[in-house]
């Protein structure tokens, strides 16, 4: 049966273009080094809640207040009992407070990198110039800069201190570097475990308390190694000092109480010699890039 042409022709189009003002981006082309300052400034505030919600800046804010507010009150009291020193060492200040450290590197290194790997952001990153190499030395230098911020502060309210009460200058203001040193080294080998832990999973909570449990695992290794060598040396008590490189608290208090030269007391607090002291500080340096290559390593697949 013939088909009628009415059926046979189309119906007109009726499709319109709209120019609703999209343009290509004509600005300059900013690169590698821009994106990768950028995620650096980016993971800084958000290791302090900057940027985030406020529940996300109460841990970060009262860790900075519980390492900061005996400091003042140790200034204080130097003050009230007209002191001409301060009655704690910078380096030693920084050892009794170790504990919040690792509280907040535990806290915050999964921040830096497990929510980047639960939502599946990274290959984003990726997408742009900036490298696999680019992003870990980013969080690195984020995590690393955010714990000095932390370590630093209670050596800089001593020091401010202990000058506004007129202490000696000089005193004060090199053993404040060693206090600075050292908290550059706490910095270093905490950002490096921690950011190493926390990329190996997804999960928050999972790197939280991985982390949380190599530091005090290592530490609680060090104390008991440190009690049996102790007492099983008693020709040569300084033998038990070698169960410091078991922890990377003890680690970094004895290298900063080698390093400079400073007094110590009971506990793992330094290296047994000047030979130990080298074998202590290439422990710290091989730690230190172990974790940023197994951070190289973890990202090379995306």
């Amino acid at each position: 049966m013939p088909v009628p042409p009415e059926a046979t022709t189309a119906p007109p189009r009726t499709g319109v273009i709209h120019n609703i003002g999209y343009r290509n981006y004509s600005g300059p082309r900013l690169g590698r080094s821009y994106a990768t300052r950028s995620l650096f400034v980016q993971s800084l505030r958000s290791a302090y809640g900057l940027g985030r919600s406020a529940k996300s800046k109460v841990l970060p804010m009262l860790l900075v207040g519980a390492v900061c507010v005996p400091a003042v009150i140790i200034v204080a009291v130097a003050v009230f009992a007209k002191s001409e020193q301060l009655p704690v060492e910078y380096t030693g200040y920084l050892t009794d407070t170790g504990t919040l450290f690792g509280i907040f590197v535990a806290a915050q290194a999964p921040v830096a990198l497990s929510r980047d790997l639960r939502f599946m952001t990274v290959p984003l990153y990726f997408s742009r110039p900036l490298t696999r190499t680019d992003y870990v030395r980013a969080k690195f230098a984020a995590m690393t800069v955010a714990l000095l911020i932390l370590t630093a502060l209670p050596v800089l309210v001593l020091y401010a201190g202990a000058l506004l009460c007129g202490m000696p200058f000089g005193h004060n203001t090199l053993h404040a570097l060693y206090g600075l040193g050292a908290a550059l080294l706490y910095s270093l080998i905490l950002a490096a475990i921690g950011l190493a832990i926390a990329a190996a999973t997804p999960r928050r909570g999972f790197g939280v308390a991985a982390i949380i449990g190599v530091l005090v695992i290592s530490t609680t290794v060090a104390g008991i190694g440190w009690a049996v060598l102790h007492e099983s040396g008693r020709a040569d008590p300084s033998t038990a000092n070698w169960a410091g490189m078991f922890s990377p608290s003890t680690l970094v208090d004895s290298l900063s109480t080698w390093l400079f030269r400073l007094p110590h007391g009971g506990g793992p607090s330094w290296p047994p010699s000047t030979g130990a002291g080298v074998v202590f500080l290439a422990e710290f340096l091989v730690i230190i890039a172990a974790a940023y290559a197994l951070l190289l390593r973890r990202y090379r697949k995306f």
